[in-house]
């Protein structure tokens, strides 16, 4: 992929920072390490992950103890017993198996998802960061114009005093001061809005940033490319493709409902019973100890249910049907997503490109303007224009360059490569 429109010496001169300035890969760190809502996916997907263990649950063996104690009024007969079970399912007719497989492919469309819920709030961080670092810059625009409006201010009242500038061009020169000083003062509480993003999404007050070096890793290099990335790696297609197969699993689950089942059971008891009355040894009378052990085989089949297993059947039939259609728009969404963020990022390296060229023509010609005016040959409204021209054109590559961070964050993430990762200095050095 040809990095020139990245990289540009001019471009990188004005949105340099200093020595250890916060980067996206520092905000990216900050934001996996302390993010709610990304602790909080990764929470619900630790509880997903029993699923399986719960599904195999079903064919182990299973021991239960109880006991119980009674009090008859009228022949004061008290007793107690403690007995002791155990099952174990021999044969299930395929629910344990096909529990487990819906439970696996639950558990792999869980953590598809997760891997999206990561990107999600990793994008996040990339709109966040480009948002604020724009806002710097905007800030660091305007005040760099009201410097060069005062220094002309200056510059046209000595002119004024000499006798060969007039009134005029320092009014004129002074309102355009106090525009920018207005539009100073916009830029800094947008920069507040932006810092308070940030730190929602990030988790702590931002520095002075700095765009990366070079582009995010492993973008596509073509269209085509980014639509065959989307179809075999989007997180969402592929939960799409884990949930119908869980649906399908789960339809072998229902049938096995009407399908005999095996079990092996045992028992122990141990019981006491004292004082019978009427029936018994009479009031006060001996009690006596019993014990009761049995164990055998067990075979049950569904002869009628009612219908109910038929129609579990014709459930599971129609949600897998749906599944497999969800399988099929996300594949179409996950297409979309890739072509619309490819055709965002060439349009914000487009406008990237124009605005370096842009720039430094602005600043050719303000010079230029400045020299002819110091000899008379430009009026004051020429600077003006030239100035005004300039911010533009500064205001204007700065607001392509974070389009294009955000785009690149958008691609990855359609593409199923936007990851904790991607954002890894050396990575990002080594683009």
């Amino acid at each position: 992929m040809n990095r020139a429109w990245w990289a540009a010496p001019a471009m990188l001169a004005m949105l340099s920072g200093p020595a250890g300035a916060e980067t996206l890969a520092d905000a990216v760190r900050a934001a996996a390490a302390t993010n709610p809502v990304l602790a909080a996916a990764r929470a619900r997907q630790t509880a997903r992950t029993e699923l399986t263990e719960q599904a195999r649950s079903l064919g182990r063996l299973t021991a239960d103890l109880g006991g119980g104690g009674s009090y008859d009024r009228f022949d004061r007969g008290r007793g107690a017993n403690v007995v002791a079970s155990a099952d174990l399912p021999i044969w299930t007719g395929g629910r344990v198996e096909s529990a487990v497989r819906a439970a696996r492919a639950d558990v792999a469309a869980g953590e598809r998802e997760l891997r999206d819920a990561e990107a999600a709030v990793l994008a996040d961080v990339v709109a966040a960061y480009a948002d604020l670092l724009l806002q710097q810059q905007a800030v660091a625009i305007a005040t760099a114009q009201i410097a060069l409006l005062d220094a002309q201010v200056s510059e046209a009242e000595a002119r004024f005093r000499l006798g060969t500038g007039t009134q005029t061009d320092v009014m004129q020169l002074t309102a355009q001061g106090d525009a920018a000083r207005a539009g100073a003062a916009a830029a800094r509480a947008a920069l507040a809005g932006a810092a308070a993003a940030y730190r929602a999404v990030v988790g702590r007050d931002p520095g002075t940033l700095v765009l990366p070096d070079a582009p995010l890793p492993r973008l596509p290099d073509g269209l085509d490319a980014a639509r065959t990335q989307a179809v075999a790696a989007n997180p969402l297609l592929a939960a799409a493709r884990e949930t119908a197969t869980a649906a399908a699993a789960r339809v072998a689950q229902a049938r096995a409902e009407g399908r005999p089942t095996i079990g092996l059971g045992a028992s122990y008891g141990y019981g006491f019973a004292f004082g019978a009355g009427t029936g018994g040894a009479g009031v006060g009378g001996a009690g006596g100890y019993t014990r009761a052990a049995s164990a055998g085989l067990s075979f049950r089949v569904p002869v009628l249910t009612g219908g109910l297993v038929a129609s579990r059947v014709r459930e599971a039939n129609a949600l897998s049907r749906a599944a497999g259609l969800d399988r099929d728009a996300a594949a179409r969404e996950a297409v979309r997503a890739a072509e619309s963020a490819w055709a965002n990022l060439e349009a914000a390296r487009a406008r990237v490109e124009a605005g370096i060229r842009a720039v430094a023509a602005a600043t050719r010609a303000l010079d230029g303007v400045k020299a002819e005016y110091s000899l008379g040959l430009r009026s004051t409204l020429d600077i003006l224009i030239a100035d005004q021209s300039l911010r533009s054109a500064q205001l204007s590559l700065a607001a392509a360059r974070s389009d294009a961070l955000t785009g690149q964050a958008a691609l990855l993430r359609a593409t199923g490569g936007l990851g904790e990762e991607a954002f890894a200095a050396s990575a990002i050095a080594a683009a």
